[in-house]
């Protein structure tokens, strides 16, 4: 790992040392995204089948998986990866569960009553990726607050292997988290199929689920369509930080770095550390781990462009994690429950030498689905709320409008809108 000390470095190499691979804003990618979405909305099924057979699986002949399909890969399951995919629902369920929204009300004046009330999503589409890594987990974490939520219609889709068919693992998971259809199909046309719909994916009101940078790009466009789905969130390739001091075991920080850098290629993980014998040490071990690595070709691309970062005192710490806003931080330092206190910017903080990032992946509860590139200075991760939408509701009585009808009036002289104000005018003439 390339290895710098953050006091040494001037604020334009500190900017370049903490800023994402350039991977979404390839003149090419967004090209080809617009050019497949477009071709989609005007072919429907016929083109995202097209696609698929040239990106993914030669030989497929339809999109839709029928429900037969996904009980017999949950009942071919050994108990123990049953046993497994039951507890992380149940713990996502229940984390979820604890989130629902409740209904507002109050009375701003005398006679005028507002109120708020939370109304699910009724279509959402979940992607689910399942190139070089199925990622059962995610059909978890987007199927099961999607049920929690009451969202009727919950279609996902996931890309096929070469024969055509999904892995089983993931048609197992969808089986158990209840989704109600299921597409072969992903990359670019799977997330046009959500976007206008075709004959047979429903146009979806909201999308969420992580992917590649044809995914994440594809996405962003379209959220900017007019009329079109809203999006989760901004995601692109995985990344994570681990905060280090002299306490830190190399092997748990090691490992942390390489649970991520083995995503993809595009992948970014960065250590931060107080203590220089340590800095030396995780490099070493992950060197080490990586030559038993299955993945290890697609984890040393992605540290090709990781950082070692060596700091003085927790302030600089502090404001590194601010100014990277990661994914995923994992505070593996002495300090870890006081740093984790002054955490604004991150998708997901794990905290303690006993909480790797991996069992918020998996099956602590959290969902897994976050900011990147950060975008966690704005954006939340997926929770349930992501999927509802929320309704103002205002009633007034006689005596209410005759209260607030004189401002109303007034506010609509003031820009010119005499519609609106008779609107009211009306009213209090026929009060009288």
């Amino acid at each position: 790992m390339k290895t710098y000390f953050w006091d040494k470095l001037s604020d334009i190499e500190k900017r370049e040392i903490l800023s994402r691979p350039d991977g979404l804003n390839d003149g090419k990618l967004l090209s080809a995204v617009a050019g497949i979405m477009d071709d989609v909305k005007k072919r429907g099924d016929m083109a995202v089948l097209e696609y698929t057979q040239s990106f993914d699986a030669p030989t497929i002949q339809t999109l839709s998986v029928p429900i037969s399909e996904w009980k017999a890969a949950w009942n071919a399951l050994p108990r123990e990866q049953q046993n497994a995919l039951e507890i992380a629902r149940d713990n996502v369920k229940t984390f979820h569960a604890a989130q629902r929204p409740t209904s507002i009300e109050t009375e701003t004046m005398p006679g005028v009553m507002c109120r708020r009330e939370p109304r699910a999503l009724k279509t959402v589409g979940l992607y689910v990726p399942g190139g070089t890594a199925p990622l059962v987990s995610t059909t978890i974490m987007l199927a099961v607050p999607a049920k929690v939520a009451g969202c009727q219609n919950r279609v996902m889709v996931t890309p096929p292997g070469k024969d055509g068919k999904i892995n089983p693992a993931i048609l197992a998971a969808a089986y158990l988290c209840d989704v109600t259809a299921v597409f072969a199909c992903g990359g670019a046309q799977a997330i046009a199929a959500l976007t206008y719909g075709t004959e047979t994916i429903a146009k979806c009101d909201k999308i969420f689920g992580p992917g590649n940078a044809y995914v994440a790009t594809a996405k962003s466009r379209a959220a900017q369509i007019p009329g079109g789905p809203a999006i989760d969130l901004p995601a692109g390739p995985s990344e994570a930080m681990v905060i280090a001091d002299a306490t830190s075991n190399p092997v748990f920080v090691a490992s942390d770095l390489l649970s991520q850098a083995e995503h993809d290629k595009l992948a970014q993980v960065i250590c931060v550390v107080s203590d220089e014998d340590v800095a030396a040490a995780v490099s070493a071990e992950v060197n080490r781990q990586l030559e038993t690595l299955p993945r290890a070709d697609i984890a040393r691309a992605a540290m090709a462009s990781s950082r070692m970062i060596i700091t003085d005192d927790f302030q600089q710490t502090c404001d590194i994690v601010e100014a990277y806003a990661p994914e995923h931080v994992i505070l593996q330092n002495k300090g870890a429950e006081l740093l984790a206190e002054t955490i604004v910017n991150a998708g997901s903080v794990f905290i303690g030498p006993w909480t790797p990032e991996s069992v918020g992946d998996y099956a602590s509860g959290t969902n897994h689905t976050l900011p990147t590139y950060g975008a966690a200075r704005n954006y939340s991760g997926v929770t349930l709320e992501s999927y509802y939408k929320y309704v103002s509701f205002q009633q007034l009585t006689a005596a209410g409008l005759k209260a607030l009808g004189p401002t109303v009036e007034t506010l609509a002289e003031m820009e010119g809108l005499d519609a609106h104000k008779r609107a009211v005018s009306f009213r209090l003439e026929a009060l009288k």
